[in-house]
Formats: C-alpha cells, structure tokens, sequence
C-alpha cells in the first residue's frame, strides 16, 4: 500500500511513469501528500547519480548545466511553472481576483521571466560552487527532500486562497499524525545524510516557507498551487546554495 502510495505521489511529482494500476486522482495524491520528502530522496538520487557521473567527467560549468536539464526534465517543469505564475501574481497591481487572472494566465510575464532567470542562475552558482561531486550527490539529495517537506509544512498550516488545486492537499494535511510522519521522514534523511548542516539548512528554509506562506496570505489571501511550486523551487535553491557555500 505504502509503494503504491509513493508511486502515485512520485509520477505527480516527476515524469516518471507508473504502471497504470498505480495512477489516482488528485483527491488521493493529496492523501498521500505526506511522502512528498519521499519521493524528493528518489529525484534527487536520480537527479544526484547524474551530477556525481557528469561532475567527474566534465568541465563544472558544462556538468551544472546537465544537472540543470537534468532536473528539469525529472520534474516535468511543474514547479518551475508555479514559480513563474506566483511571481506574476505577486507583482500584479490591484485585488485578488486580479492576481489570480495573473496567476492562471498562461502566458509567463515579466516577473515571471525574471523570477524564472534568477532561479535558473542561482541553481547554477551553486552548483558550480560544489568542488567535490560526492558532496555535490549528496547535496541535490537533501535540497530535494528538503522542498518535497517545505510544500507539505505550508499544506499543514496554511488554508487554500480559492477553491482549486491547493484544496485538497490543506484540507489532508490538517490530519496532525501526517504531518507528523512527514517530519519523521524528512528528519531523518537530512540527518542521516548531513548532519547538523543539514538541520541547519531545514531550519533556514522553513523560515524562508513561513515568510512566502505571509506573504502569500497578503497578496492572495491563501495558498495555492503555484505557491506550492514557487517554494519547491526557493527551497531548493536556497538549499544547495547554503550546502554549497558552508561545505564542512
């Protein structure tokens, strides 16, 4: 039950496929939702195997960008997609409903496109910065579990800004014990793979979560999906860039 559970929550996550028998709606992989640091250890595995292969082997500059596409290609541009709207909507002028016309626009602004090169630097910088490819494996490991549990963490204290994607996964995560297992999980992995640093590097960006969620709220009053996906991507980045600044 528990591996089809990840399995579900991990082809949502990525574009990995699944046997059709494991595929569910929506409404299920929010139930589940309380594996996503789960599913964030499997991608960064895979996204990790590629970075120590491609560091060993290439020129840094040339290995950062493969893991860049890498990683872009694993997730299936979901998040990023969500980083883009939110910076939209956060820099729309007018009420809520405005911004969330900007928000479902299909069509990426240019505070997404900023937000979007910022991004896309920044996860350069960091990579580049790893000078060995086991800390750099280990790393993409922590920074994608790390993520996967910062969605989760303003799931459960956060309510939806309207009725839509977000709905479902507040509503499940206001379950206490999930959350509970949810930080049990991320917890020990970062732990066990890091250390101190690693908690450390939690703790930052769980601050980071809470001032987006406050923010969220005064802008759109509640989260939302591409809230969700804007701070998969700020942790993540925030992550590697700690990681790979405070190498001990």
């Amino acid at each position: 039950m528990v591996f089809k559970s990840i399995s579900s929550t991990l082809s949502f996550l990525t574009i990995i496929p699944i046997p059709r028998a494991y595929n569910f709606d929506l409404a299920t992989i929010a139930k589940n939702m309380q594996f996503f640091p789960l599913c964030g250890l499997i991608i960064g595995i895979i996204v990790g195997c590629v970075a120590l292969l491609s560091s060993t082997v290439l020129p840094h500059y040339i290995a950062s960008l493969v893991i860049l596409v890498t990683l872009v290609i694993v997730t299936g541009v979901h998040h990023i997609d969500g980083l883009a709207d939110f910076a939209d909507g956060l820099m729309t002028k007018g009420d809520k409903e405005s911004k969330r016309k900007a928000m479902s626009d299909p069509f990426v602004g240019a505070a997404g496109t900023t937000a979007l090169i910022i991004n896309f630097i920044g996860l350069f910088v960091a990579l580049i910065n790893f000078e060995s490819g086991l800390k750099l494996f280990y790393s993409i490991i922590v920074s994608e579990v790390i993520a996967k549990y910062a969605m989760v963490f303003q799931a459960s204290v956060g309510h939806s800004a309207w009725s839509g994607f977000s709905s479902s996964f507040t509503i499940e995560m206001k379950k206490g014990y999930k959350i509970i297992i949810s930080i049990i999980i991320t917890i020990s992995i970062v732990y066990v793979i890091e250390g101190m640093m690693g908690l450390l590097t939690l703790g930052i960006v769980i601050i980071i979560g809470l001032i987006i969620f406050f923010v969220s709220y005064k802008k759109f009053g509640g989260v939302t999906g591409d809230v969700f996906g804007a701070t998969n991507e700020i942790s993540r980045l925030t992550s590697l860039l700690i990681l790979s600044t405070l190498m001990i």
